[in-house]
């Protein structure tokens, strides 16, 4: 009876422990036992997210990133397409471990999660003809006429200076079509959509204008308690950044290198 109950109680314990490592899956810990590494995105923001052509991959900025983030930390991303405002709910509620999905790192967001350091600087640029010489920043567009997207941003900001003559369309591939066919001199909308279009469609008579108007960091979100592995996120940013891979995605995706 007592070799039983002894028996029962090593039984238990092996239990309680196999309980234990399987507990830790997927939570980014040095001790997990699961090499999964929980993804969180909403996957409707090119280039950064969206859908593949075949419908089962997630590509984009953001994805290939978390990917080699997670290549780096020895584990492999899981991705869950989840609707933006439930990412951060979804990490406090320990159903995915981070989040990466063009997320602005702000005040309000810090109240509930941790952010990695910033890997993406957004904002507003200019896209000119490659042969114009006479815009460089935001100051040389009083007295030129200037396309942007109805209801966005860009509008908004650019309408700020009376000098400038405003062109608003409807979508932003209509204001990159207006300034090719001579119909303005610049087009502003948020840096990534410039910065993508140039890249995917080959053009190569227009330049983007580096300056930027606004200014906001994307970073990657974690649990507001998990400390350990914002240091080891923080570190993988570090080392792509350092062995060029970091370039690498971002030139696929921007074609260009990271400034």
């Amino acid at each position: 009876m007592k070799m039983k109950k002894m028996l029962l109680g090593a039984v238990g314990l092996l239990a309680a422990a196999s309980f234990a490592v399987a507990g830790c899956g997927g939570s980014g810990d040095s001790g997990s036992a699961s090499k999964t590494l929980r993804v969180g995105t909403n996957a409707d923001f090119a280039p950064f997210e969206f859908q593949g052509e075949n419908g089962k991959e997630y590509e984009g900025f953001d994805m290939d990133l978390a990917r080699a983030v997670a290549e780096e930390m020895g584990m492999t991303a899981d991705i869950q397409n989840i609707n933006f405002d439930g990412l951060i709910p979804a990490l406090v509620s320990k159903n995915i471990d981070i989040a990466i999905s063009g997320m602005t790192i702000n005040d309000e967001r810090k109240k509930n999660v941790l952010f990695s350091e910033p890997y993406y600087q957004s904002g507003l640029t200019i896209v000119v003809k490659k042969d114009n010489k006479d815009i460089n920043g935001f100051k040389d567009l009083a007295g030129k006429t200037v396309a942007v997207q109805i209801g966005t941003t860009s509008a908004k900001e650019v309408k700020k200076n009376p000098d400038i003559q405003v062109k608003e369309l409807n979508s932003s591939a209509d204001t990159f079509l207006e300034l090719k066919a001579g119909g303005v001199q610049a087009v502003v909308n948020d840096r990534p959509v410039n910065d993508y279009y140039i890249a995917k469609s080959g053009e190569k008579d227009v330049r983007v204008v580096n300056e930027l108007l606004t200014s906001e960091d994307y970073g990657i979100a974690m649990a507001k308690d998990n400390q350990e592995l914002q240091k080891k996120v923080d570190e993988a940013l570090k080392k792509l950044k350092e062995n060029g891979k970091y370039d690498e995605i971002y030139k696929k995706w921007f074609g260009q290198k990271a400034e």
